[in-house]
């Protein structure tokens, strides 16, 4: 299948806000108010790129657009993307979590996190490292769920290499495979014809941690799941009304 990468050059609206979490220039996030946002959790969404320097939030314009477009606030930070230094990323992430829920406003106390790819990854390590009662759901879109699976398959030109600059297991700890099992609901949508992570990867997560539920789309690739104009936008919709309780 040839992946459709239009999503990743497609603008949105701009941010209504900017919210600063820390001094580096990477540590800031942009929010958009969704009509109903204040009914429902705030959404977090970290955005993908095998966590690479080269790509960033900008990618998810698009998306978060429609979130907000569907009544939802979402927030969706930056964070550090240093070769050989997961931690930065971790870090930020966590901070991330912590800080901006209580500058942004107008939510229902609850978050739900949403990532793609290494994003996926990142919420899934969240929804562990970074677990609170106002964690309400995790969606986990075409995740980069087995570290050592995705490390052996040189997923991304030898990406998790690249991120954890050692073998991820030496690193089990930022894993989500080799981390204890989620205490919050979590949905993980996967295209099954992805050509980028491919479906084998979540499929691994999923079956050590059968309380994930794994949502196959047949005919879906790996930026559909991302992409407000793809088949695959009413399925994402749904499973955050589910996760939030709508």
């Amino acid at each position: 299948m040839t992946e459709d990468l239009s999503i990743l050059s497609r603008k949105g609206n701009p941010p209504d806000h900017s919210l600063i979490y820390g001094s580096h220039a990477d540590q800031v996030a942009d929010i958009r108010f969704g009509s109903d946002g204040a009914r429902r959790p705030l959404l977090m969404l970290i955005h993908g790129g095998f966590w690479k320097p080269e790509y960033d939030r900008q990618h998810t314009e698009a998306m978060s657009s429609a979130m907000a477009a569907e009544g939802w606030t979402v927030v969706t930070p930056e964070y550090r993307r240093i070769p050989g230094k997961p931690d930065a990323s971790l870090e930020d992430i966590a901070s991330a979590i912590e800080m901006l829920p209580h500058q942004v406003g107008r939510h229902n106390g609850k978050i739900v996190l949403v990532g793609h790819s290494a994003g996926g990854h990142l919420v899934l390590w969240a929804a562990v490292k970074c677990a609170r009662p106002a964690l309400a759901g995790v969606l986990a879109l075409a995740p980069a769920a087995d570290l050592r699976m995705a490390y052996d398959l040189q997923l991304g030109d030898k990406a998790v290499m690249r991120f954890l600059g050692k073998n991820p297991a030496e690193r089990p700890d930022v894993d989500p495979m080799q981390l204890p099992a989620p205490a919050v609901p979590v949905i993980v949508l996967q295209g099954a014809l992805d050509a980028v992570v491919p479906r084998a990867v979540p499929e691994a997560y999923c079956k050590a941690f059968p309380k994930t539920q794994l949502v196959l789309l047949p005919e879906a690739g790996h930026f559909a799941v991302i992409d407000p104009q793809s088949h695959a936008w009413l399925t994402v919709s749904s499973a955050l009304r589910g996760l939030s309780g709508l």
